[in-house]
């Protein structure tokens, strides 16, 4: 396996994908999931940035979300649904899944 000294763009993608397993993952946990990165401060500092960056855009998203469905009269949770069409499926998938690389499935509960 080749070390490498920097992150790259899959690395960033990896770690988008990896947001949804958990929102704070630890040093060794980052470590575990990308083997191929010579971790330093400063890569682990950026890794932790992208980190934060990954959620404070999922929770403004779904703060505007929750704002909406309380102005559009929803009071029960279990009234809320996203579906593929939805502006916030759309917004999530658009961020997380540029490239659309990975096919997106749902199941309705």
């Amino acid at each position: 396996m080749h070390i490498q000294e920097g992150l790259n763009p899959t690395h960033l993608k990896k770690a988008k994908l990896m947001f949804f397993f958990t929102r704070y993952p630890s040093s060794s946990l980052l470590k575990a999931y990308f083997p191929d990165v010579q971790f330093n401060r400063c890569i682990t500092s950026q890794m932790i940035k992208w980190f934060s960056n990954f959620r404070e855009f999922y929770y403004i998203q779904m703060e505007k979300y929750a704002r909406q469905a309380i102005s559009d009269g929803v009071t029960n949770p279990k009234m809320l649904v996203v579906l593929r069409d939805s502006e916030i499926f759309r917004v999530l998938n658009t961020h997380y899944n540029k490239g659309n690389d990975f096919e997106l499935k749902y199941t309705v509960l």
